[in-house]
């Protein structure tokens, strides 16, 4: 049986994150990854200020700054007759990073994969699919995996195992551990329409109507687009056909009109079944669950890989002494949980709110797309700009985040890509 001191199953953000943070503190860790790249289309590319200032902590900061991005500064909402009102300003955030990178997450995840392995203790498979976990009586010992390339089975055992392998977590499910379900009044839509300069859009941008909502977020040349749906009404509104879609984007923002022809097939978009939850308790013996794996959360914000992030740092913080000296008990990775639920609560509960008191009225309303004046809270905003500090606080840095352990910080350095 092969065995390592760490195992981690899923090559996310919080997977990734974890490994090069404990591989830096000298542990051996094993990165178990089902596929074999992590090219995947229409996931979280948001890196938020914080996850930003992580990378500087980390000395990944100039080899960042080489992937391909887009930097906004500024989160707005389209209203009547081309008016736009400002809901975040990045600008005025504190620190160095005064904006949210739109970056593609697979680069983000292959720069992490890239300076793990300058680490000795540090493993990456790909193709390798976790499939059950082992058991010595109620301890969770390794896990059971098969190799998608050849077939071949296999287990490894572990001193502990980390599931950061999202919100359809097999791990999760394995344990059986209690959830909180809070359901959403929403999915989501993804396709891309092509960007022009002119574009009156600059940084993200939304606009809402009765059952429907799209979010825009400027990727170079093209618009990354959210279009939001009444929960479960995904296989009725696809039977209306491509067309009746087109005209629902026109609808929103008439200045799209002259490139909706770009959707061929209602193929082209990709459906977010969106959730929220969260574990009541984040952990057996022998098992912890980080990111998504404890914590699904609504894509509003696009707080996912960051708040996934600040839970790997936290994890790797707190366990990386006890996993080199083989003494993680129950107690140390109850302290995870307790040293990340309060930012959770704070983010899910804004979330939760937002999806009541805004997105579900806008989503089963009957009133047109034109609604009369601006929003109370946008209004206050506009004649208060400071107050447009606050959003942009909550959502670009986040309640408690979360720093680089010293063991893992590094000088700037030069990656060698892969």
């Amino acid at each position: 049986m092969e065995r390592t001191t760490c195992l981690i199953a899923g090559g996310g953000p919080a997977g990734m994150v974890l490994g090069l943070l404990l591989a830096r503190g000298g542990v051996e860790v094993t990165v178990l990854e089902k596929h074999a790249d992590f090219l995947r289309d229409f996931r979280g590319d948001t890196v938020h200020a914080s996850t930003l200032t992580l990378m500087d902590e980390l000395g990944l900061g100039p080899a960042f700054e080489q992937v391909p991005q887009q930097r906004v500064d500024k989160l707005e909402a389209l209203l009547d007759g081309g008016r736009k009102a400002t809901i975040a300003d990045l600008s005025r955030l504190p620190g160095a990073h005064k904006h949210i990178a739109m970056v593609p997450q697979w680069d983000l995840l292959d720069l992490l994969a890239d300076a793990g392995r300058l680490e000795p203790s540090f493993t990456l498979r790909m193709n390798t699919e976790v499939t059950a976990i082992t058991r010595n009586g109620a301890r969770v010992t390794g896990v059971r995996y098969r190799d998608r390339v050849d077939g071949h089975e296999g287990e490894i055992a572990a001193d502990l195992v980390v599931a950061a392998d999202g919100r359809g977590s097999i791990l999760r499910a394995a344990v059986d551990l209690p959830v909180h379900r809070f359901g959403a009044p929403m999915d989501v839509w993804w396709f891309r329409l092509p960007r022009n300069e002119s574009d009156p859009v600059k940084g993200g941008a939304g606009r809402f109507s009765a059952g429907s909502g799209l979010v825009l977020i400027p990727r170079g040349d093209y618009f990354q687009c959210a279009f939001l749906i009444r929960k479960g009404t995904d296989r009725r509104l696809r039977a209306e056909g491509v067309e009746k879609f087109r005209d629902r984007v026109r609808t929103l923002v008439p200045w799209l009109a002259d490139r909706v022809d770009h959707i061929e097939d209602l193929d082209d978009v990709k459906l977010l079944d969106v959730r929220l939850d969260r574990l009541r308790r984040w952990h057996v013996d022998g098992l912890l669950c980080i990111g998504d794996a404890a914590h699904a959360m609504s894509p509003v914000g696009g707080v996912g890989i960051n708040l996934a992030a600040q839970d790997a740092v936290a994890a790797a913080t707190l366990l990386a002494k006890p996993l080199r000296e083989g003494a993680v008990s129950g107690a140390t990775l109850a302290k995870v949980r307790r040293r990340r639920l309060f930012p959770t609560l704070v983010i899910q509960t804004g979330q939760r709110l937002i999806h009541r008191l805004f997105l579900g009225r806008k989503l089963n309303s009957t009133e047109t797309v034109s609604s009369t004046g601006t929003p109370f809270m946008l209004e206050v905003a506009q004649r208060f700009p400071l107050l447009q500090a606050v959003p942009a606080y909550l959502v670009a840095i986040g309640p408690r985040p979360e720093h680089a352990p010293g063991f893992a910080r590094r000088k700037p350095q030069t990656i060698a890509r892969s």
